[in-house]
């Protein structure tokens, strides 16, 4: 099967018939007609649809080495720096059409999964490793086009640095049996973005004590057992003027219970290896391809975000201020920022010891410590530029009804009161709603904490070649 379509996808995900619970219900019927999902469904369904364009077949998509079909960029393993720049394109095509509000388009899971794909090699011959289910896997999705969403991290119980988990008690998954048919998993994990509305579920651990907890395979989204325990839904209504964002973009968080689930050892990556499971995903280069995709969506976000912060600036008219140029002359150098970072990754690409392209990993380690720190701000400006104009914002139906009063009174130097009205909505879902709150949490941990992820940078970072470079001048200081 070539690249689906948006339709595809959505009838797709609707037939699996996922265990999806949300606030004390369990979905019936449709999941791409209910309220907290189809929003989302319909915007993924649309990326699904560009892939098909002709004008961007190219840019989207590349011609399978096994089935010589077009299948997704998103699946292309980097051989050449050209590779990483095709993947960078289609990637920033995605993004813009969700202007980066979608962390977990599918193009980020394919990015993981070829990660992971490209160094199957690094499991073979190590105990309970089966990288050829891996490549199997890698090779299923990128001809069936599947989407997948993940799971990397444990509940919250206990933040302590060495935590064991009561053998009694059963809280993060772990395996509790081996059968003839595959391991059988008990417990729950955080946090599946998109969680049930995926084709799959990847499920990466790398606990590094106990082996019950090192695995790592994927499954379909609605086996037996596997439960998505969502939070409350933050899509505000239907109306795209009152919610412009949030009926769009939403997308889900979950719980994953896995109930006794029973994963077919043609679906087990690797298990119960604790060398393995603590070191896969760093060899795989799953960061660093991973951040090379991340910092793409980025971009086209922090530009969505500039257009947002200049049309308030436009409406109100208040672009003479100092204050005001500076704090869009911020957005600006973050911006500028990233941009050369994103280039500056792929001139430095190294060739890694399996033989595919890899971005520069110092280069999009420091990226994603500026964009933590960053983003918050963003929302900040927006509130401080938009004041009072964020909380006088009526609903479609106030205007519906209106005699006149609010297009009137709620008018601004460019625009009458509605048009004005729905940018300030916009502004106002993008940084202050439900949505947009979680957007700034999403951000500042996307890739987990932020000292966690600068204590990796300071080790990672090749700093000798300057610390000689003293102790060369002092030797020489005569």
């Amino acid at each position: 099967m070539p690249v689906i379509t948006g339709q595809q996808y959505i009838d797709r995900i609707d037939a699996l018939q996922t265990y999806i619970s949300i606030d004390g219900k369990v979905v019936t019927g449709k999941v791409s007609e209910h309220p907290a999902f189809k929003g989302v469904m319909q915007s993924q369904a649309r990326l699904f649809d560009l892939q098909n364009e002709k004008a961007l077949l190219e840019k989207m998509t590349y011609v399978s080495p096994t089935s010589n079909k077009r299948v997704g960029m998103s699946f292309l393993q980097a051989e050449t720096v050209e590779d990483l720049v095709k993947r960078r394109n289609a990637t920033r095509e995605w993004a813009l059409s969700t202007h980066g509000l979608m962390g977990r388009s599918p193009d980020y899971m394919n990015t993981t999964l070829m990660a992971l794909a490209s160094v199957a090699d690094y499991l073979k011959d190590k105990p309970n490793c089966f990288p050829q289910h891996l490549l199997k896997f890698y090779e299923y999705a990128r001809e069936n086009d599947l989407t997948m969403t993940h799971t990397f991290i444990e509940p919250q119980v206990n933040r302590k640095k060495f935590y064991f988990e009561d053998e009694d008690v059963t809280i993060a998954a772990k395996i509790v049996d081996k059968t003839s048919e595959g391991l059988v998993i008990k417990g729950a994990r955080l946090l599946a973005t998109q969680g049930g509305i995926t084709d799959e579920l990847l499920v990466i651990s790398t606990n590094g004590f106990d082996e019950g907890k090192g695995f790592a395979f994927s499954i379909p989204s609605n086996t037996k057992g596997l439960k998505f325990l969502c939070r409350q839904s933050f899509v505000g209504g239907d109306s795209t003027f009152d919610y412009p964002l949030s009926s769009r973009y939403e997308e889900m968080d979950a719980i994953v219970v896995f109930d006794n689930v029973v994963v077919p050892w043609e679906r087990v990556f690797y298990y119960e290896n604790v060398e393995v499971a603590n070191s896969f995903l760093n060899v795989s280069g799953f960061q660093t391809y991973g951040l090379h995709q991340v910092l793409t969506r980025q971009i086209a976000k922090t530009e969505f975000v500039l257009g947002v912060v200049q049309s308030i600036v436009n409406t109100i008219n208040i672009g003479e201020y100092q204050h005001v140029q500076q704090k869009v002359v911020d957005i600006i150098v973050a911006l500028e920022t990233m941009k050369a970072l994103l280039l500056k990754s792929e001139i430095e690409a190294t060739r890694d010891a399996f033989g595919f392209i890899r971005p520069d990993f110092s280069t999009v380690q420091v990226a994603i410590q500026i964009y933590p720190k960053v983003y918050p701000t963003f929302t900040e400006i927006v509130q401080l530029l938009g004041a009072s104009g964020l909380m006088s914002i009526p609903s479609e139906k106030a205007f519906t009804a209106d005699d006149g009063d609010l297009e009137h009174y709620l008018q601004s130097f460019q625009d009458g009161g509605e048009e004005r009205v729905k940018k300030f909505r916009l502004a106002w879902d993008l940084t202050m709603s439900s949505f947009g709150t979680r957007q700034t949490l999403y951000e500042r941990f996307f890739f987990g904490d932020s000292v966690r992820l600068a204590g990796a940078l300071y080790k990672n970072y090749n700093r000798e070649e300057y610390v000689k470079r003293v102790e060369d001048f002092l030797k020489n200081n005569h």
